[in-house]
């Protein structure tokens, strides 16, 4: 124990100051044994109150005074100081330390003096000096038992909201540690704070008896002001009078003397955190929501927010939380990756790239961006999104402008298609549960990709690419030209379908242009029921293999089209050699002349000739390509080479046929 230093200043400090072994102060840095201040420092606090039980049997008063008040100035708390400001209202330093040094000095209690400029906590806002001081204040006890158990341990407003977590969906699912981790470690929650302005905590407290007026009278004046005039009512000189008016309190008329009106204000998260209460819950105004909500979503600084603040005030007053689910969202930097900043020069307005590109472009970069991370957007950026969707766009007039020229009556069953329809409407069918499953999971990058990839590596660039010739240039009585635009119409409802909550502008576009009319509307659609007989994964297997022996003939023949030899596929009749087994059975039935887009084709089995010029592709072993042109003559209309008797006149014999139909038809 030790005396006050100041001890018999003022009439006062004469108590014992006792030597506390705090861990906090540490062998390496500062001195052995330093003051300490309850009222002005967190660690500090917390030894003392750690200490309170040990202190308490040694006979010291463990009350915490007040010794500054909230205007900076030393209270009577601080004998001989009194009125000896700390911090001025402009963050200047006031005359409080000359006054204490002067003391100290004066009774021979200094040994010596310096100037340290140690590290201090500044207001980020103000950027002036902040200083901690002890006051009463409101809380919320987080391990405080409620009533009952639960799940074998106390039901306490801690042991709800963990409760309340496991059973709540997060997008994306590491939002429920980071939130849960914050519940597990936060301390009790203090609901007061003493600002100016605010929403009070409109309570009547009596310090004598340490209770709180609850009498319905009051409450029931109050929230009528509050809706009438606005929380201000609280504030005005006659509020005390006015409500506790005809007041009782345990059967006894209220003494408004013995009642202390609290004007500390709340804290503003609790406010948000009610939100659920006055929106979700009030059917009158808004009949249509429901509680909980199905879900709550904003950024991702909001674990510490809004999602945490109203889990704890639903959990407290509900018992659960008020929401099913909680969404976050990373928050939109420039294209490097900097916090967008007028100062900097660096913002992207959201108006200037709908005014430059349109509201889609914009959705499109939201959808296919990974939200739950930060953002980034500029120019460079921008553009990207404008070549992809260029590309879609393009898939799609591609198909409205070959699907004006189907007929209802000309649809084809899925079981009479040739094998390249039924391998498109697998692959549709193989959509639809990823596109269903990635909306309902909220995964709109997995649905931009998986459409993206769809339309530009299964449609625009193979089918499309090899059904050109047919739909151009079959008979109007082709079987292989009504499947196709049977298999067109179906992409093109699903495409329309699942694009539409994304490019909402370009596929309502494309609906009315199909189906024009004041009732239609690609939004009163809902997503199309595809057969499951469609999924077909065995075709999907061989059609793979395919594929690969494709690739290998494409990169041949564009080795030929780079080197002037041809102008285009149609010139080339090539020579394929397919040595593994598994290859050529997938070649089986397959007009692959057809597939590569190429005249003629001739399929050996086999490795090619040690003397040929054979093309090969490191990742598709067992194929070797060996160029040859066309021979024949080619028909005006399709382009295509064919033999002398295949010939009608300027035409295939094919294209003759169609002639004639389209004629005969007035198509």
């Amino acid at each position: 124990m030790c005396h006050h230093p100041l001890r018999g200043l003022g009439g006062g400090y004469d108590f014992p100051v006792p030597l506390l072994d705090g861990e906090h102060v540490t062998d390496d840095a500062g001195t052995g044994f330093v003051h300490t201040a309850p009222g002005h420092g967190l660690d500090d606090f917390g030894i003392w109150m750690d200490s309170g039980r040990l202190l308490a049997e040694r006979g010291i008063d463990t009350a915490i005074p007040f010794m500054v008040d909230d205007a900076g100035f030393y209270t009577a708390a601080a004998p001989g100081f009194e009125g000896a400001r700390v911090i001025d209202d402009t963050g200047k330093k006031g005359d409080a330390n000359n006054r204490v040094i002067a003391a100290l000095a004066e009774r021979g209690m200094m040994v010596a003096r310096g100037r340290v400029k140690p590290q201090y906590p500044h207001s980020w806002r103000s950027k002036k000096p902040i200083m901690y001081r002890n006051t009463p204040q409101w809380f919320v006890y987080m391990d405080r038992r409620l009533r009952g158990t639960q799940r074998g341990g106390p039901d306490t407003l801690r042991t709800r909201a963990l409760t309340a977590i496991d059973a709540t969906t997060f997008y994306p699912a590491a939002g429920q540690n980071r939130l849960r981790s914050m519940i597990a470690e936060r301390p009790d929650w203090v609901l007061s704070r003493q600002r100016a302005w605010g929403v009070p905590i409109a309570v009547f407290y009596n310090e004598k008896t340490d209770t709180i007026l609850k009498d319905e009278t009051v409450n029931h004046r109050i929230g009528q002001a509050f809706e009438e005039e606005g929380a201000d009512a609280w504030f005005k000189p006659d509020a005390k009078g006015r409500f506790l008016a005809g007041a009782m309190h345990e059967g006894k008329p209220v003494d408004p003397a013995e009642w202390q009106k609290i004007d500390d204000i709340l804290d503003v998260w609790f406010e948000s955190g009610t939100t659920h209460s006055w929106v979700l819950r009030n059917p009158q105004k808004w009949p249509d929501l429901q509680f909980p909500a199905g879900m709550y979503l904003e950024g991702s600084d909001q674990h510490r927010g809004w999602f945490h603040s109203s889990l704890l005030e639903s959990c407290a007053t509900n018992g659960f939380a008020p929401y099913a689910s909680v969404l976050t969202h990373g928050f939109t930097l420039d294209g490097e990756g900097k916090k967008m900043s007028k100062s900097l020069g660096n913002t992207v307005a959201p108006q200037d790239v709908i005014k430059q590109y349109g509201a889609d472009i914009l959705r499109l970069w939201v959808a296919q961006s990974d939200y739950s991370d930060d953002l980034r957007i500029g120019k460079e950026i921008i553009n990207s999104t404008v070549d992809s969707y260029r590309k879609l766009r393009n898939s799609i007039r591609w198909l409205i402008g070959n699907l004006a020229h189907s007929r209802p009556d000309e649809t084809v069953e899925h079981r009479d298609m040739p094998e390249l329809e039924r391998l498109i409407l697998n692959r549709l069918k193989e959509l639809d549960g990823l596109v269903r499953e990635a909306y309902e999971s909220y995964d709109y990058k997995r649905v931009v990709a998986a459409l993206s990839n769809f339309m530009n590596i299964d449609l625009s660039a193979f089918y499309f690419d090899i059904r050109k010739d047919a739909l151009y240039c079959d008979p109007l009585s082709s079987v292989r030209r009504k499947a196709s635009l049977t298999v067109l119409d179906h992409v093109f409802g699903a495409l329309t379908a699942w694009l539409a909550p994304i490019l909402v502008f370009t596929m309502e576009e494309a609906w009315l242009e199909r189906y024009p009319g004041a009732e239609s509307s690609v939004h009163l659609r809902e997503f199309p029921v595809l057969p499951q007989d469609w999924l077909d994964p065995e075709l999907a297997a061989k059609w793979e293999r395919v594929r690969e022996v494709r690739k290998v003939v494409t990169g041949a023949l564009e080795i030929e089209r780079r080197n002037k030899v041809i102008g285009a596929s149609m010139e080339a009749a090539p020579r394929v050699y397919v040595g593994a087994a598994e290859l050529l059975a997938a070649l089986e039935g397959v007009d692959f002349a057809e597939v590569c887009i190429t005249s003629d084709i001739d399929l050996v089995e086999g490795g090619a000739p040690a003397d040929a010029a054979a093309f090969t592709l490191p990742e598709v072993p067992g194929v070797a390509v060996v160029f040859k042109k066309a021979d024949g003559r080619q028909c005006a209309r399709s382009r295509r080479f064919f033999a002398e008797s295949e010939m009608e006149g300027e035409v295939s014999k094919r294209d003759a046929q169609a002639l004639r139909e389209r004629k005969a038809a007035g198509r």
